[in-house]
């Protein structure tokens, strides 16, 4: 069973409005020499880092709801401009729409069992724009 980590996706408005923002960070690795990486920085190394790497994805909560998934590449350690230690998690480029699962907000990041984590969306599945109380209550009459 993986292990995942599920984190909000502040100021991002869906997948599309994510992935735009991913590629343009994409870019200005690239632009700066880093090669062509994308990555989340956090201040924490999570704990369980190994089991994450395991076929583990971080889920994105965007607008309310869990949308979609990267798989996890590594973690790296870094040391911040204040001297502060710094988690950099890098990311597959990749963005996997998942069947809804609305979300309140938290801080930071928390960890999400595999069998807690929602299933891939099929393509051409539709449903990722509808808003997310109405894929909960469709969920909850076994319309969904």
């Amino acid at each position: 069973m993986s292990l995942h980590l599920i984190k909000l996706c502040v100021g991002i408005d869906d997948i599309d409005h994510l992935r735009t923002v991913q590629n343009a960070r994409r870019q200005q690795a690239q632009s700066a020499g880093l090669g062509d990486r994308l990555w989340h920085q956090t201040r924490h190394m999570p704990r369980r880092s190994a089991e994450l790497l395991d076929g583990g994805s971080i889920y994105w909560v965007i607008k309310g709801a869990i949308r979609v998934r990267q798989a996890l590449r590594e973690f790296e350690t870094l040391t911040g401009e204040d001297k502060g230690r710094r988690c950099r998690i890098i990311l597959d480029p990749e963005l996997v729409p998942t069947d809804q699962w609305p979300r309140r907000p938290f801080q930071g990041w928390r960890y999400l069992e595999g069998d807690d984590a929602p299933s891939d969306l099929l393509p051409g599945a539709g449903g990722d724009d509808m808003p997310p109380e109405l894929v909960a209550e469709l969920r909850a009459l076994g319309l969904w």
